[in-house]
């Protein structure tokens, strides 16, 4: 039997985790029908009120499907749009009240359902995985 190797050996830890998180974020959307990608856009405006042009290009989208994104959560109330303070040709987007109440809400349930794996970990293990982590998003997307 070959002995797998540490990228190997990470590889094995990474994706089954990745998959459970995955899970566990659709079936939290899915309840607030929600999609993947208008959480991902919620997280974002959590701490910022970015241009529409750098979320799009954030999340890899064309402008058109931002917009059309953007649109259904502001007719939901969860984000609102005004001008950029600075260039006035340019939209900012951000959180409303609505939507900051609806993110903590999702927090708090993303949590819970984690909580099974990140428990098993004691807090300096839990500080040492989040550093790590963090540190490997840190590097350009692939």
């Amino acid at each position: 039997m070959k002995q797998m190797t540490t990228r190997e050996n990470l590889l094995d830890a990474l994706v089954p985790t990745a998959f459970i998180t995955m899970a566990a974020m659709n079936k939290i959307g899915a309840e607030k029908d929600l999609s993947l990608t208008l959480m991902r856009v919620l997280g974002i405006l959590r701490d910022r009120r970015p241009r529409m042009a750098e979320l799009a290009q954030h999340l890899g989208l064309k402008k058109s499907t931002m917009s059309g994104l953007i649109d259904r959560a502001e007719q939901r109330g969860l984000v609102a749009r005004a001008p950029n303070a600075v260039d006035e040709r340019a939209i900012d987007v951000f959180m409303t009240p609505a939507g900051a109440a609806l993110v903590e809400e999702l927090h708090e349930q993303v949590q819970q359902a984690l909580a099974p794996l990140t428990d098993r970990l004691n807090a300096a293990d839990q500080r040492l995985l989040a550093d790590l982590l963090e540190r490997m998003l840190a590097f350009p997307k692939v």
